[in-house]
């Protein structure tokens, strides 16, 4: 059964490495992040599951262990799931960006609370499937949390990735507002075309989310909600 849920944006820019000269002006969503870790953590699940947006060669489950790499954006910086495996083991696929994050959160949180396990999914998986694939991780262990890596919007503003484009911001302001509120019906209701057209990252492990949290009687708090670079980021915690 879910537990807790914490919900991070994904993108390699949280890492400081990564940013840069613009690490500061990803401070607060670090912050954020971590302290959504601490609840997690305060849960005291059997099984942490990280779920994030993946391409097809990073689908798929991720075990404990697995390595990924910030090297593809500039930075000779690796990281691992979880604890598990040796150092410099290597695995047939490494992670997807989305988990790689994840995997560099936990690394900074201290994670070792429970045993770790990786989940990248299809941007344009169907809803339906979203809830089922969720409604199966939730049954993977007694007390279940999950860590559920994705991104608003890539719309927000003329330099976003995907230029302006005026239905982003009440897109994400919807999905800010659900997240915060654990609102399940809200999130398995987003438009998947709408969510495609806007380049939101998020929809699938969000509406993964939804599908684990079914008669989990989970309540929320949004502690972040912010888009730096025309992307929105968002930050909550189901508990």
């Amino acid at each position: 059964m879910l537990v807790a849920a914490a919900v991070c944006p994904c993108p390699p820019v949280l890492v400081p490495e990564v940013a840069a000269g613009a690490a500061p002006e990803l401070r607060a969503a670090r912050t954020a992040c971590i302290d959504a870790l601490g609840v997690l953590a305060a849960a005291r699940p059997d099984l942490l599951i990280v779920i994030g947006p993946a391409d097809p060669d990073g689908r798929g489950p991720h075990p404990e262990g697995a390595p990924g790499s910030f090297k593809g954006f500039g930075v000779d910086l690796d990281v691992r799931l979880g604890l598990g495996g040796a150092p410099g083991a290597t695995a047939e696929r490494p992670l997807p960006p989305s988990l790689s994050v994840g995997a560099w959160l936990l690394a900074r949180a201290k994670w070792a609370d429970a045993p770790i396990e990786g989940l990248g999914v299809g941007e344009t998986l169907e809803a339906g499937l979203c809830a089922s694939t969720g409604r199966e991780l939730a049954a993977r262990a007694r007390r279940v949390a999950m860590l559920v890596m994705g991104d608003g919007s890539a719309c927000r503003t003329v330099k976003a990735p995907g230029y302006l484009d005026e239905r982003a911001l009440s897109f994400d302001t919807e999905v800010s507002r659900a997240l915060g509120a654990a609102d399940l019906a809200v999130l398995r209701a987003l438009d998947e075309s709408l969510a495609y057209e806007l380049k939101v990252a998020g929809r699938a492990p969000w509406q993964v989310l939804a599908g684990a949290a079914e008669g989990a009687g989970l309540s929320g708090r949004l502690l972040y909600e912010d888009a730096p670079y025309g992307v929105g980021y968002m930050v909550a915690t189901w508990s």
